[in-house]
């Protein structure tokens, strides 16, 4: 279980030079080969140190990432909620991803022309978000259109979802996202049909010229004040820099980067910013053929991570055997564990814990 990530942005903002980067970078990964699924997306691997280590102890045959899954969502323009540019196809993608990442143009060059004329980040940031209520808002009015004549008869079900659609239009007809609605797990999932574009976690991309990656533009702080204003995460990113670093080998890609002063790749930095906004964890199984890492929910308990395995791992589940991390390291693997008594058996109600290393036996 990875997760989808949605790229969106103006035109020239820089949208599709990072994500061609990120594709180039998927390609040349040595643990999970990219693979296009159409031409707008592409899969590439989670970086993990902790699995490498894992897999070193374990003598693995093969190393898995989990992975996460890019969408270069394209035609968005103003008007796109009203189908201009590529407006319906745009709404489409977008409707189909976990998170979305906004690349916010934060740098000036007079050989790149500005959609408006001039470099505005909040302006930007303003359209898209204006496009996207408006685009809910239309599905919002037209589902509670519909359902208006159910709810008048005494369905409670139907009740109860025309009150959280009035929430939510009320919220969005103040320009606001949906997100900014406090909602229950019952009340989300009464609206899930909907599939909301501005209920999803967003990402600002700010993407800065090379000499700007080392301090903060103006530009970049009028992001950062609105993106914590609304709950938002920000990465600085240099599109130009990383599609450099693209076609670069691992030990040269470190070097490049340290000599630019960056722990990190843009790409990395994203990747774990989505996870922060997703709030998700990583477990890993961890023997002799394959050392691999997956991706749960935080707060997912045993049975639900061994089913992201295989079904059947959920539908039989008996138990896990649990190491966290630092005690398999420390223990030089799973027997060494089991000898220290670092080993753990955990039950149904066991809370996965980010960095647990999980061998789950199950009866089917």
């Amino acid at each position: 279980m990875g997760f989808k990530c949605g790229i969106v942005g103006l035109p020239n903002v820089g949208k599709s030079t990072i994500f061609n980067a990120i594709t180039s970078a998927g390609a040349e990964s040595a643990n999970y080969p990219f693979c296009t699924i159409e031409p707008n997306v592409g899969i590439v691997s989670v970086p993990d140190e902790r699995l490498d280590v894992l897999a070193e102890i374990a003598s693995s045959e093969k190393v898995m990432p989990t992975v996460m899954e890019f969408v270069d969502i394209a035609g968005l323009v103003q008007g796109a909620s009203k189908g201009e540019g590529l407006g319906n196809q745009f709404l489409g993608h977008i409707r189909q991803v976990d998170a979305i990442a906004n690349v916010v143009r934060c740098f000036d060059d007079e050989n790149v022309v500005h959609v408006d004329g001039s470099v505005d980040p909040l302006r930007d940031i303003d359209v898209i978000q204006t496009e996207l209520n408006l685009a809910d808002l239309e599905v919002v009015e037209r589902r509670m259109t519909r359902i208006a004549k159910q709810a008048k008869s005494g369905d409670k079900a139907v009740q109860a979802e025309l009150e959280v659609l009035e929430k939510i239009a009320a919220v969005l007809n103040q320009g606001l996202p949906a997100r900014r609605v406090e909602l229950s797990d019952d009340e989300r999932y009464l609206v899930r049909e909907t599939q909301l574009i501005t209920i999803k976690p967003v990402l600002y991309v700010a993407n800065v010229a090379e000499d700007d990656l080392a301090g903060e533009h103006d530009y970049v702080t009028v992001v950062r004040e609105y993106a914590a204003e609304h709950g938002a995460e920000v990465v600085t990113i240099c599109g130009k820099i990383e599609a450099e670093l693209a076609q670069l080998d691992a030990e040269d890609k470190q070097e490049f980067l340290a000599e630019l002063g960056l722990e990190q790749a843009g790409l990395d930095r994203m990747i774990h910013a989505g996870y922060s906004l997703l709030d998700l964890i990583t477990f890993f199984t961890a023997g002799p053929k394959e050392s691999r890492a997956w991706t749960v929910p935080n707060g997912a308990l045993a049975p639900q991570a061994a089913g992201v395995i295989h079904s059947d791992f959920e539908k039989g589940f008996i138990r896990a055997e649990v190491i966290s991390y630092a005690d398999y390291v420390a223990a030089r693997g799973e027997a060494g564990a089991r000898e220290q008594g670092t080993l753990r058996v955990e039950g149904k109600d066991y809370q996965v814990q980010d960095g647990d290393v999980m061998h789950f036996r199950f009866n089917v």
